[in-house]
C-alpha cells in the first residue's frame, strides 16, 4: 500500500485533472474510515469533489465494500454497503424485475456516491433525486467517530445535508432504499430529430408524458439551427410489448489510450455534431430499446474520457430556472456558441421541483450539461458562463464542477450557509474535506 510520503502519485476524477494523492482501498469501511479525510467510490465525479485536500494525500476508496446485506423481493427493499456499484446492482436484479428509482447517466457509480451527489436522472420531473427522495437510511461515520443510522426522522438536518453534501458530512458506510418493480427489462422509447431550440423546448414539455426524457443538442450551431438536436423519451415496456425477447449483454469497446490533445478541436467537434444529428435520418423513431443504450449511452464505450487527452476536461452542468423561461435558455446558448465552447456532448433535460437535499442540484427549470476540454482558456470560459448563469438565477452541479470560483458559487447557492451550519454542528474542525471544499467552501487545506 502506498504511503503518504510517496512522491509523483496523482489521483483524478473522471475529467482526468489530477492532484497529488492516491486512494486506500478497504473491504472494511467501518474500520478504515476512522481516520480518513474523505471517501471515494468509482471516481466518476468529473472534478475535484472526490479528491483529497492539499494537506492530505489519501482518500478512502469504497469499491471493495460492495456486499448486499439484505434484500426483500416482496417490497424491493435493499440494504447494501456503500461501495456497491449500480452496474452490479443492475447485473443482479434488472432481469429479475427490479431497478433503482433514479439513475444517473452512468451505471459505474456506487450507492454511496449516488447519495453524496444526490444524483438525478432522466425522470427527475416525476421522481426527484436518489438520496433525498428515495434513500431510506444512511449508515454514517461522522467526524467525532460515532457511527449513526441517519434517517429523515432521526437526524433530518444531517440526512438532508448528506444527500448532495459530496461526502463532507460523514463517511457513508451503508445505504438502504426501495427498488422499483418493473414489468420487463426493456424500454419502449420514442425519439425525434428537432430543428431548433424553440421546437426543442416545446417537445421537452410534450415528452413529459414519458417518465424518462433526455435530449442531445448541437451546442455549436448558431442562427436558425441553434439548439437543433435529438430528443428521447421512454418508459418501461410492458411484458406484452417485450414478449419473450431476452435482454442481451451489450458489447462495450474501449478507448485504448489517451488521444493527442490536437484531436479535439472546433473542426472535429462540429463534424461530430453534424454526423450525430443526421444519423437520426427519420424524423421520429419508436420501438424497444436496450436499457443500457437508453440510460447509459456513454458507458457503451469504456474509458471514453481518454478522447480529451492528457490535459483532461471538465463538465459544466447548470440549471436555468423555470422563471427565466425560453429566453433564459436561449440567452445561455447564445453566450455558449459565441464563446466557442466546442463540445461533443451537450445534454438538455427538464428538472422538477427542488428536493430537500440541502445542496441538491436540481430545481424546476432546464438543465444543460456540456464537456469542455481543459485548455488555457477554460477558466475564462467557465467564468463567463457563470456570469450568464448568475444573471438567470441558476446554479451549477458540484459533482461536475472543477473551475467555478468560490465567490460565484456563494452567489449562486445561498443554501451554502445552511449546509455550513450543519457541518458546524457535526464537524466543527472540518476533519472531513476535499479539494473541492477547500476551493469552494473555504475549508482549511
Amino acid at each position: 500500500m502506498a504511503g503518504l510520503g510517496d512522491q509523483g502519485q496523482t489521483i483524478a476524477g473522471w475529467g482526468n485533472i489530477g492532484v497529488p494523492g492516491h486512494e486506500v482501498l478497504s473491504e472494511r469501511l467501518e474500520r478504515a474510515s476512522a481516520d480518513a479525510v474523505l471517501s471515494r467510490g468509482l471516481g466518476r465525479s468529473y472534478g475535484d469533489s472526490a479528491l483529497p485536500p492539499p494537506s492530505s494525500r489519501e482518500v478512502l476508496g469504497t469499491r471493495l465494500a460492495d456486499r448486499i446485506l439484505s434484500f426483500d423481493p416482496a417490497s424491493g427493499r435493499l440494504r447494501a454497503e456503500a461501495g456497491l456499484s449500480l452496474h452490479e446492482l443492475n447485473r443482479l436484479l434488472l432481469r429479475r424485475g427490479y431497478f433503482t428509482p433514479v439513475t444517473p447517466g452512468t451505471q459505474f457509480v456506487t450507492l454511496g456516491g449516488m447519495v453524496a451527489a444526490d444524483v438525478h436522472g432522466k425522470n427527475h420531473h416525476v421522481a426527484g433525486c436518489f438520496g433525498s427522495d428515495h434513500t431510506r437510511m444512511v449508515r454514517l461515520r461522522v467526524a467525532d467517530g460515532r457511527i449513526l443510522e441517519v434517517t429523515r426522522e432521526s437526524h433530518p438536518d444531517l440526512f438532508y445535508a448528506t444527500c448532495g453534501g459530496m461526502g463532507l458530512t460523514g463517511h457513508i458506510l451503508e445505504v438502504e432504499l426501495d427498488l422499483k418493480r418493473i414489468p420487463s427489462p426493456w424500454i419502449y422509447a420514442e425519439s425525434r430529430r428537432i430543428a431548433d431550440i424553440d421546437e426543442f423546448l416545446a417537445a421537452l414539455a410534450e415528452y413529459e408524458r414519458f417518465p424518462y426524457v433526455v435530449g442531445w443538442i448541437d451546442c455549436l450551431s448558431r442562427g436558425r439551427k441553434m439548439g437543433r438536436g435529438i430528443l428521447d423519451g421512454g418508459r418501461w415496456a410492458t411484458a406484452a410489448e417485450a414478449g419473450a425477447k431476452p435482454l442481451p449483454k451489450v458489447p462495450s469497446p474501449s478507448v485504448p489510450l489517451m488521444f493527442p490533445n490536437w484531436v479535439l478541436n472546433d473542426l472535429t467537434a462540429k463534424a461530430f455534431n453534424t454526423l450525430y444529428y443526421w444519423k437520426h435520418l427519420a424524423k421520429e423513431k419508436k420501438g424497444l430499446r436496450h436499457p443500457d443504450s437508453f440510460f447509459y449511452p456513454l458507458d457503451m464505450i469504456r474509458h471514453w474520457n481518454r478522447i480529451y487527452g492528457r490535459k483532461g476536461f471538465t463538465q459544466y452542468q447548470c440549471v436555468i430556472p423555470e422563471d427565466s423561461g425560453r429566453d433564459g435558455v436561449v440567452r445561455f446558448l447564445e453566450a455558449l456558441t459565441a464563446m466557442g465552447g466546442a463540445s461533443f456532448l451537450c445534454v438538455i433535460k427538464s428538472c422538477g421541483p427542488e428536493s430537500k437535499g440541502t445542496l441538491s442540484f436540481p430545481r424546476r427549470g432546464t438543465t444543460i450539461a456540456l464537456d469542455i476540454p481543459a485548455r488555457s482558456g477554460t477558466q475564462a470560459l467557465v467564468d463567463a458562463l457563470n456570469r450568464v448563469l448568475l444573471d438567470e438565477g441558476g446554479r451549477i452541479y458540484l459533482a461536475k464542477d472543477t473551475f467555478t470560483r468560490a465567490e460565484d458559487f456563494r452567489r449562486m447557492d445561498p443554501r451554502l450557509e445552511q449546509f455550513q451550519a450543519v457541518r458546524d454542528v457535526w464537524d466543527p474542525e472540518r476533519k472531513l474535506r476535499s479539494a473541492q471544499s477547500v476551493r469552494l467552501f473555504g475549508d482549511p487545506e
